[in-house]
């Protein structure tokens, strides 16, 4: 019952949006966000764009640096995935970052591991919330308590605003799991793609 009433609503809400874009004709707001300039190096500007610009890059460049850092040692490897935000569908299914976190566990195929020793770390950035999520390999030898530990370290690091330490730490962290159950063997291979991926 509930959920009938919730697709009317709905349903009824998106009625009156085409209703009123198809007769109400008003005219379109133009919003401008100009860029701050914050300091200035001869004829160049530095702005608040740009500075965050770098932000990114160099939080991907180390996510990438610590990502691969250490795959040597590791024959499996570790997958991370980093998404700035549930997309709509999903959150209108309730689904939460963990169940999300399942999703993409699979959709990257992080399970096909010769020794099921996957694990994906999953970066929430809206929420600033880690999911781990291990295959069932490394899973049995490290366990939920330890997994829950790291994440724990990871999100209290991204609360102080120390987004590489933390990203650093838990791939530091799950690599020592991996390095100390799954040590490299000559003649193994990379199986998971080392570049963290961003949606």
């Amino acid at each position: 019952m509930a959920k009938a009433r919730l697709w009317i609503t709905v349903g009824g809400a998106v009625a009156l949006l085409l209703v009123g874009f198809m007769f109400l004709k008003l005219p379109t707001p133009e919003i401008v966000v100009s860029p701050e300039t914050i300091i200035e190096v001869g004829p160049l500007k530095v702005t608040n764009t740009i500075i965050t610009t770098w932000f990114v890059v160099a939080t991907l460049v180390v996510l990438g640096w610590a990502a691969t850092r250490r795959m040597s040692l590791v024959p499996s490897g570790l997958q991370n995935f980093v998404e700035a935000s549930l997309e709509w569908g999903p959150l209108f299914r309730g689904q939460t970052a963990r169940q999300r976190a399942i999703e993409v566990f699979s959709r990257l195929r992080v399970w096909d591991t010769e020794e099921n020793s996957g694990v994906l770390i999953y970066l929430l950035l809206a929420d600033r919330d880690v999911e781990i999520v291990a295959d069932r390999g490394i899973d049995a030898r490290v366990g939920a308590a330890e997994w829950e530990r790291i994440c724990k370290e990871m999100e209290s690091l991204f609360r102080q605003g120390r987004f590489e330490e933390g990203v650093v730490t838990g791939i530091a962290a799950i690599t020592e799991h991996l390095v100390r159950h799954f040590p490299a063997r000559k003649g193994d291979l990379d199986e998971l793609p080392n570049a963290p991926v961003v949606l």
